[in-house]
């Protein structure tokens, strides 16, 4: 196994008296995909918000290429290349497609918006990660299901990332839609990316993830290779059921 791009150790979270996450410790790797899953409040979330910057743990560290990162926010976790595509996608629906790629990036010339240039850097951005939308001057609020998910992880994808974590990126899209979203998770992986991938589509986790880390009641309780178990074990897994506490 490769040095770890990125490890969290000791990462705990408290909301009062309901422990969260209870000493957790996670390794990732560039170019590969981890997939992370437990029940509903098992810590997996929380953990990748940690991650992410968007939630403060109380106790622990995260390490960048060995180096410790400070836990100052959602900001300077992006500035250090950790994405994260949230469920709710964070999408604006009135705004086209180029301008929902830059949200937040958004390309000025003498103080105007140059659309323009958003236009052709964001057809650039799509072709390299094989994502086909037509129309770039469309409004997300027109498009399926598959496109708007495809845009979101687009905009997180496509100014290099180092670590990208994705959060149920499949729960409401059709067959067709799904196959689409696991091949453009397989193309980033191949560019190097830690993706970390959040889903209760337990058989997807065996079409693009390489390993797999189950979180039950807020510890990490198993780590297995996709290679090395099946999906009966990993509903034990989920389930508290032969796990290493």
């Amino acid at each position: 196994m490769t040095t770890p791009l990125v490890e969290l150790r000791g990462i705990r979270k408290a909301y009062g008296s309901i422990e969260a996450l209870r000493g957790v410790d996670l390794d990732l790797h560039a170019g590969e995909c981890l997939g992370l899953v437990g029940d509903n409040a098992a810590g997996k979330s929380t953990l990748t918000k940690v991650l992410a910057g968007t939630v403060i743990p109380d106790a622990g560290e995260i390490r960048l290429d060995g180096h410790k990162l400070p836990f100052t926010g959602p900001g300077a976790a992006r500035r250090l290349g950790i994405e994260m595509v949230y469920q709710d996608l964070a999408l604006c629906d009135s705004v086209d497609v180029a301008g929902n790629l830059f949200l937040g990036r958004e390309i000025t010339r003498r103080g105007l918006l140059d659309e323009d240039a958003m236009r052709a850097q964001a057809r650039e951005m799509l072709d390299r990660l094989g994502i086909r939308i037509p129309r770039l001057t469309a409004t997300v609020a027109g498009l399926s299901g598959g496109q708007r998910q495809s845009i979101a992880i687009a905009r997180a994808a496509a100014f290099g990332p180092r670590v990208l974590i994705m959060d149920e990126p499949t729960s409401a899209l059709a067959v067709g839609e799904v196959e689409a979203v696991l091949a453009l998770i397989g193309r980033i992986k191949a560019t190097g990316v830690a993706v970390v991938l959040i889903t209760h589509r337990l058989q997807d986790l065996f079409r693009v993830c390489d390993r797999l880390a189950v979180m039950y009641e807020g510890r990490k309780v198993a780590e297995r290779g996709t290679r090395d178990t099946g999906l009966e074990e990993l509903v034990r897994l989920i389930m508290g059921e032969g796990a290493a506490y």
